[in-house]
């Protein structure tokens, strides 16, 4: 009896063993495709071996367009003031000494005032400090008084300086003022060439000194700013080619090089900056802003290699025939 549940059992065991690896062989070749000779020369297959190709180094970046710091201006009002007019809007193109809007506030008369009255005193001031400058040097005058003339005209050359460049700050010709031309409107002008991206020069709005009327940007130097990671900085170098795409637009591939290589690290993300020319004719299509995804091919390197024919799809999944 027991010889016989012995056997009985061996028998279960090497069937199932079987079943076992008929599964396992069905699942090792389930993703075998067999073909035919005629199929393969139908088909026109080769057989070959993976080959050494040579392939770049390339370091995966984003960046944007943008303009060198000289070429933005950002437009504001040194006292402030209501907008009394406003000359330009989005998209227009300035040229540097442009008036670009006009401002009022009555604070304007009051500095040409205080100016003018300085001017007319500083005559007097200067006559009497020279008399007594004189009269001391004769000792005729005491030192007091000949200090005390001395002290008043300096002041006065000091506080005449200090106005005269408030006026010129404010776009205010000191030599053109008299009492019978004080006026309370100055006009603002732009610093630069370029274009107008942003303008908050509303009319009758009030702009206080640290708000922006007009911001302008010379597009005519665009250039691609690219932001690269303190552990990739000393694989670059001047003069490295740079392929990049423009926002969605992933399958316009443009070229540039790398124009110049930033020498200070920002400490908020460890990255440091890299520019790059841009072609006259791209710098036409594109603006301030744009975001870029771009490749710095920093080498090259030789590996083994399948051309793409030999790889097939199927699905989610990649194959190689």
């Amino acid at each position: 009896m027991n010889k016989l549940v012995y056997t009985f059992l061996v028998l279960v065991a090497f069937t199932s063993c079987k079943e076992t690896n008929t599964e396992e062989t069905q699942t090792e070749t389930s993703n075998i495709v067999a073909l035919t000779k005629e199929q393969f020369e139908t088909s026109k297959m080769e057989i070959g071996s993976p080959k050494e190709h040579d392939f770049d180094d390339v370091l995966k970046v984003s960046g944007k367009i943008d303009v060198p710091a000289k070429d933005k201006a950002k437009i504001t009002a040194v006292l402030g003031g209501y907008i009394k007019a406003s000359n330009v809007i989005i998209g227009q193109k300035v040229t540097k000494g442009q008036a670009i809007a006009v401002i009022e506030n009555t604070e304007f008369i009051d500095i040409q005032r205080d100016y003018l009255e300085i001017s007319e005193q500083l005559t007097y001031l200067k006559s009497e400090y020279v008399r007594q400058k004189t009269l001391f040097d004769e000792n005729i005058t005491s030192q007091k008084n000949y200090l005390k003339a001395e002290s008043d005209y300096q002041q006065a050359v000091s506080s005449y300086n200090s106005l005269r460049e408030k006026l010129q700050l404010i776009n205010i010709n000191p030599n053109a003022i008299s009492r019978a031309k004080l006026s309370s409107q100055v006009t603002i002008f732009s610093p630069i060439n370029g274009v107008v991206v942003t303008t908050n020069a509303n009319i009758g709005a009030y702009i206080a000194p640290e708000n922006t009327i007009v911001e302008i940007v010379n597009d005519a130097n665009l250039l691609l700013s690219l932001a690269v990671f303190e552990k990739d900085i000393l694989k670059l170098s001047e003069g490295q080619e740079i392929q990049f795409t423009i926002g969605e637009n992933a399958e316009t591939i443009y070229k540039s090089k790398i124009k110049t290589i930033g020498k200070a690290i920002n400490e908020t993300d460890r990255s440091i900056p890299v520019f790059g020319d841009l072609d006259t004719d791209l710098k036409k299509k594109l603006v301030v802003g744009m975001f870029t995804d771009a490749k710095i091919i920093f080498g090259n390197k030789k590996v083994l290699a399948l051309p793409t024919a030999a790889f097939s799809e199927e699905g989610d999944k990649n194959s190689y025939i």
